[in-house]
């Protein structure tokens, strides 16, 4: 409502409109008002004001039922009856906020809503209440508790809210828009421009927005555009109030006189029908607010400010008979509300004292209020009286009281001793966001904890496994835990030691001496790394995966074979899966798995490692069988469809690790069903005897593949649930065995540590023939055991401990469709011989590949290795060598081990989590053969995926046919990147920056350009690279890309794919050509492309002076050239 021209003897109060903090009762206030009236500490009235008893309430009649004081002589501002409960919300100027519940007006929270503003107009919903001030939307809940708080801009001054919706808000005021709030993300969606300024009241129909503006215009305003649909000029002076209801619009108001405003007696009311103004309503009262109350009829409610009111019709004549009095404490009436009911009105006046009037004795404020919740009653106040004469009376019964004397749980410092928590480490979303101001950091709050308080972690009990269930907050500033030394050093987390070069000075060798290819962690969701690892050294897959192509964008066979092609390329160089995991993240199903990590979550060693490696290698396997059935099926480009998973003849991923079983269901009626599925890994399902006995883990395996379990299932023949048993038989073996181990508690790490005992005892008792099963050996004749004087064929004492895992099994089909697993040793082999096992006996011997661990180190964190047995054609492609060698692969650091490393598991640090079994002579069963599958027409013309892309705006001819590069031809290359993710930085004590996690790119752009024939000079690449990911840094200054250059929708430029670009170069450097450019190597590392040295000519080195820095390419231009580069740029 607007205040401007009206009573000047409001002026008075002014001062105690900024009072609420320390109310005072006001000289203007009618003592005997408050003679019954008990006030609190804050000078607020405790209950409501009595009506006298002589006033009688009639139906249909309004009458005054109650009034109370809602904060003594600081004037009311708005009053609001709440829409879900029984509660009605007055507002003061003072920026207080108070409820009362029900018609009797009992007091049911007051709490302050702003410190100086006054509250403007309140809103209820659901779970809370909206408060409007000068600038600032507070949402709260009925107790009080903030549940949002947005702050405006400064320079605006609200005085209106409409709630549109259930989410959405509308807020006006005197300045030339409305904004629309988003209640659910509490941000603004939009801002609507208004023509007259000044917008104060808002309602809303089902046809048009209503806007009340200070000049005395209202303006309809179209439901989904905003535009003005019509205006009526309803007063010349300023506008007070208006109501919609039906057809007709009602309006009161100031008109301009010679002297100023006056308060014109006709009420405006239009017909919404016919868009145009009907007869006028003469009252005989001063309105200031006007309402619709349609019981019966829709007649109106006029209230003046002095505290008359009349009721009249909007098409009749007004009748002085039907004026009553409110009779308000101080001289003017400040607001007016309607119930939802219509059963009550509300009336606030100056002196702080809200007045209900009702037409009932009994109101309700709304057809369907649900219940209020009220707070919980005092149990010591309602508690039964206790008789001290009974012997058998619970002394728990008595509350015990207030004391300064020492209780009796009060322990005394000889039997307790203090244990302050320390502090917790500052949360990783806080160090990347924040701002440094001198030694001062800012950062925005991520709301990840509640405020003031820190979740308190008791010691988990014995019983549960906390080594392998979680691991402690964060790796930064942990003292050396004394298991430390436990963890050999190779098996630790490896990081890199970033400096002022980046990587260029980082000594990868020290960690790798092989000529195999590490990966680097520091991507987000590098935890794969060691599985990527095991599936590159599988052969089949290998060359299967490299043979694939599609034309799906984010398709993980795809980016995987371009990664198994860089670690082919490299000679002991780290690699880094950065498209790999850029496409893995936008797979729906890892993120319903909860495969992709927060970089957070990550940095703080969140989660647990071993669950989330078995889960990553399921989704893996399942992934990649559906990618290889999608190449059969043609599909458009940038599709990202998956078919269901069908049969293992479907693809080579499913005849190499599927296995056919048949699931039967037999009911206890007798009924029997058969269902036949597939599987492309096993769950090992270990035995509930907790006796040290032996178990072999064929045994284990065996029940793991053929499971018997009772469980409820549907019986058609019953027609009801019933108790069946369901046995799974195996109809075809697979010819590469994927294991998850599942040990994830403290039973499963028993059982792997009691089998591993028993096996130690036996195989000493094997190898030594000699020692009794109770006697005790001292050290030396355990060495006596392994040297060369005491046994020649026994292996060494330390490498029979923590082995359980056998390193070959075999498997038989038998005729009954059962299933025969047992432990294969080296002599066994030499007895039966493989070819004949298998030919003759229907006899499969797996040997053991690849054994994935998981690193329990509490001050990194953990981490996942891998163990691989390397098989002779890698060897013979790297190293020209023809063995087999068992390799440790943790990172970047790769080391060769010897082979019972790979099955020894100590469970204090190192448990299993994945296990892979061969098929003996497995490699002569495919063909290894590798065709490149990337052919020359990916550098032909595409069409552009920017919607606005005209070719006008084309800054490159393609290749023609006679074009296309042979070896040894010259390509111009440059690329520019954004930043996705900031640098993550710390300051040493002496001034120096350390460099904790690098800087995120991502390409943006690629540039090639023909390096001879007669279009020398002319790019054939100029490609823009669509991203769907958060950019933080478009590095404008340097790269020329904008905010919309890499968006489809609204970019000009020719946007392309990442993946149809990458295939370009890929095609480039598979067919010889040498690039010419700058700064090469950190382009190819960040386009994740392996390119031969002797196909690069980097400028950066040419011009290279030994023990001198880098010359730029700003300079080389300047000094050969004589060109400026990036002063465009610069100049943007």
């Amino acid at each position: 409502m607007n205040f401007e021209g009206l009573d000047p003897g409001l002026a008075e109060y002014a001062p105690a409109m900024h009072s609420a903090l320390d109310p005072v009762l006001d000289a203007h206030l009618n003592p005997s008002l408050l003679q019954n009236v008990e006030l609190d500490p804050e000078g607020v009235a405790l209950e409501a004001l009595p009506v006298q008893e002589s006033v009688h309430i009639m139906e249909g009649v309004y009458s005054e039922l109650h009034s109370v004081v809602a904060e003594v002589g600081v004037p009311v501002s708005v009053s609001h009856f709440d829409l879900h409960e029984e509660m009605l919300w007055v507002g003061s100027h003072g920026g207080h906020a108070t409820s009362f519940f029900g018609p009797t007006l009992e007091r049911y929270s007051s709490f302050q809503v702003n410190g100086s503003d006054d509250i403007r107009q309140i809103q209820s919903l659901e779970n809370g209440i909206l408060f409007l001030t000068k600038n600032n939307l507070k949402y709260m809940a009925r107790g009080g508790l903030i549940i949002f708080d947005y702050l405006l801009d400064e320079s605006e001054d609200m005085h209106s809210l409409l709630l549109t919706d259930s989410s959405t808000l509308l807020i006006g005021g005197l300045q030339n828009h409305i904004l629309e709030i988003d209640l659910n993300t509490v941000q603004e969606t939009q801002k609507y421009a208004v023509e007259t300024p000044g917008v104060t009241i808002m309602r809303q129909t089902n046809r048009f927005f209503f806007c009340g503006h200070t000049s005395g215009k209202v303006s309809l305003r179209d439901l989904r555009t905003f535009k003005v649909e019509h205006e009526f000029d309803a007063f010349s002076g300023s506008l007070s109030d208006f109501d919609v209801h039906g057809n007709l619009l009602a309006t009161c108001g100031f008109s301009s006189r010679l002297t100023g405003l006056a308060c014109d007696r006709f009420l405006k009311v239009y017909d919404l029908r016919m868009m145009r103004a009907i007869t006028p309503l003469q009252v005989h009262v001063d309105p200031a607010f006007l309402r619709f109350i349609p019981t019966y009829t829709s007649r109106l409610a006029i209230i003046s400010q002095s505290g008359q009111c009349q009721f009249c019709e909007p098409t009749g004549l007004a009748n002085p008979a039907d004026i009553f009095h409110v009779n308000p404490v101080g001289p003017l009436l400040m607001t007016f509300d309607v119930s939802a009911s219509k059963q009550a009105l509300a009336f606030g006046d100056s002196e702080g004292c809200v007045h209900l009037w009702t037409d009932s004795p009994e109101p309700s404020f709304n057809p369907y209020s649900r219940e209020t919740e009220f707070a919980l009653p005092c149990l010591v106040d309602s508690l039964p009286p206790l008789d001290w004469s009974q012997d058998l009376l619970p002394l728990s019964l008595i509350p015990v009281p207030l004391t300064a004397d020492t209780l009796l749980s009060d322990w005394p410092a000889a039997n307790s001793a203090p244990a302050p928590r320390r502090a917790p480490p500052v949360d990783a979303e806080i160090l990347r966001t924040m701002k440094k101001v001198g030694f001062i950091g800012y950062a925005p709050n991520p709301r990840t904890r509640l405020r003031n308080q820190i979740p308190y972690r008791l010691k988990e009990s014995d019983s549960e496994f906390d080594s392998f269930s979680q691991v402690t907050e964060s790796p930064i500033g942990r003292e050396e835990e004394p298991h430390l030394h436990m963890v050999s050093k190779k098996y630790r987390k490896v990081t890199i030691k970033y400096s002022k070069l980046g990587l260029e000075d980082f000594d990868f060798k020290h960690y790798n001496k092989t000529l195999f290819a590490g990966l680097e962690p520091h991507i987000p969701n590098a935890y794969c790394n060691c599985m990527i690892q095991v599936l590159y050294f599988l052969e089949p897959v290998r060359c299967l995966i490299q043979n694939h192509l599609c034309q799906k964008e984010f398709c993980l066979a795809c980016e995987l074979g371009f990664l198994f092609h860089m670690l082919d390329l490299s000679r002991g160089d780290p690699c880094q899966g950065s498209n790999f995991l850029r496409a893995f993240r936008t797979i729906p199903e890892a993120s319903a798995l909860g495969l992709i990590l927060a970089d957070s979550d990550e940095a703080s060693g969140k989660g647990n490692l071993a669950r989330l490696i078995q889960r990553w290698n399921r989704f893996i396997l399942t992934q990649l069988h559906q990618d290889l059935q999608e190449l059969e099926v043609p599909q458009a480009y940038r599709g990202a469809g998956g078919s269901s998973f069908c049969s293992s003849g479907d693809s080579v991923i499913g005849q190499l690790f599927s296995c056919e079983m048949e699931n039967c269901s037999l009911c206890r009626c007798g009924s029997e069903t058969v269902r036949a599925s597939s599987t492309l890994l096993f769950t090992l399902s270990y035995p509930e005897d907790k006796t040290g006995k032996n178990c072999d883990f064929a045994q284990v395996l065996k029940r793991s593949i053929c499971l018997e379990q009772n469980t409820q299932a549907w019986c058609d023949n019953c027609e009801k649930y019933q108790p069946t048993i369901q046995t799974r038989n195996i109809r075809h073996l697979p010819d590469i065995l994927v294991i998850n181990c599942e040990v994830n508690s403290l039973k499963e790490a028993d059982f792997w540590r009691m089998q591993a005992e028993v096996a130690f005892k036996m195989a000493i008792k094997k190898h030594s023939g000699e020692i009794s099963k109770n006697k005790e050996f001292a050290l030396a004749d355990w060495k006596e055991l392994g040297s060369p004087e005491g046994m020649l064929m026994c292996p060494s004492i330390e490498e029979l401990k923590n082995v359980w895992l056998p390193f070959s099994i075999q498997m038989k089909m038998t005729k009954n469709k059962g299933l025969d697993v047992c432990n294969w040793t080296d002599g066994d082999e030499m007895q039966w011989g493989p070819a004949r096992a298998e030919e003759e006996h229907g006899v499969y011997v797996y040997d053991l590949m690849a054994t994935v661990v998981h690193i329990l180190d509490s001050r990194t964190g953990g981490s996942l290795v891998a163990h691989i047995k390397v098989g002779e054609t890698y060897h013979q492609r790297k190293e020209g060598v023809t063995h087999q060698q068992w390799y440790l692969f943790n990172d970047f650091l790769i080391e060769p081990i010897d082979k019972h490393e790979a099955v020894q598991f100590d469970m204090n640090w190192k448990v299993p989590a994945i296990l892979y079994y061969i098929k003996r002579n497995l490699n002569s069963k495919y063909n290894l053969n590798i065709k490149n599958p990337i052919e020359a027409n990916v550098l032909l013309a595409e069409a552009s995926l920017a919607r606005k892309q005209r070719k006008t705006h084309t800054t490159f001819i393609p290749l023609m046919l006679n074009e296309m590069p042979q070896v040894g031809d010259l390509v111009g290359l440059d690329a520019e990147f954004v930043t996705l993710n900031e640098e993550e930085a710390e300051l040493r004590s002496d001034g120096t920056k350390s460099t904790i996690k690098p800087s995120q790119m991502s390409v943006a752009r690629i540039t090639c350009v023909r390096g001879q024939g007669p279009n020398e000079g002319i790019p054939f690449i100029d490609d823009y690279i669509s991203t769907q990911e958060q950019v933080v840094d478009y590095l404008t200054q340097y790269s020329g890309i904008k905010p919309g250059d890499l968006d489809a929708k609204i970019s000009s430029k020719h946007l392309t794919t990442l993946k149809s670009t990458y295939l370009k170069l890929r095609f480039l450097i598979d067919i010889g050509v040498k690039f010419v450019g700058h700064g090469l190597q950190k382009d190819f590392r960040v386009i994740n492309l392996m390119v031969p040295k002797d196909q690069v000519l980097d400028t950066v080195y040419l011009f290279h002076m030994p023990r001198k820095r880098m010359i730029s390419l700003r300079f080389l231009a300047w000094y050969f050239l004589g060109a400026a580069v990036f002063s465009s740029v610069l100049a943007l």
